[in-house]
């Protein structure tokens, strides 16, 4: 069995018991709760899993973090935000902006146009499928007339319409 982590001196016993009354939500608390049960209790990460209804892994990492970065470490965000994007979100707009122009004129608009567009804009390479994520962040989607075969005729397809033969059978 693996030995209970030791916690780094940041702060006195007294301050860091301080620390842990002060959290400002029950996250937070759990995760000074563990640092505290670690240095005080000397627990394993496992019982502090346990008696916190954590993760095993979580308590490590969260014994790291405030090794590492001290009481600051633990007061971290979540992952959220724009992760996957190359341009800003206002850049986004804008170049969207353009093209929406394009398309009130009634010019057709495919993604593979704006791939390359988009390329020169960000300076980089870029999977279609990226183009097709940008677009959907953004609301936009996918319109586009039916297909019609070139040699359609639209009187013939009228008169069909009109005098199709209906059914012998009852419904």
């Amino acid at each position: 069995m693996r030995l209970p982590a030791v916690i780094e001196p940041w702060l006195a016993t007294e301050e860091l018991q301080a620390w842990v009354r002060e959290a400002p939500d029950k996250a937070s608390f759990q995760r000074r709760l563990a640092v505290w049960m670690t240095h005080v209790g000397r627990l394993p990460a496992h019982q502090v899993a346990e008696f916190l209804c954590a993760s095993k892994q979580a308590v490590w990492l969260w014994i790291s973090q405030y090794n590492r970065a001290g009481p600051a470490g633990l007061e971290r965000e979540g992952r959220g935000g724009r992760r996957w994007a190359y341009l800003p979100l206002k850049e986004e707009q804008a170049f969207l902006a353009k093209a929406w122009e394009r398309a009130a004129r009634g010019e057709i608009l495919i993604a593979k146009q704006l791939h390359g567009q988009l390329e020169r804009a960000t300076g980089r390479e870029l999977s279609l499928g990226y183009v097709y994520a940008l677009l959907h962040r953004h609301g936009w989607r996918k319109l586009g007339p039916r297909p019609r075969h070139p040699r359609a005729d639209q009187d013939e397809q009228q008169k069909f319409k009109k005098n199709f033969p209906r059914s012998s059978r009852k419904r």
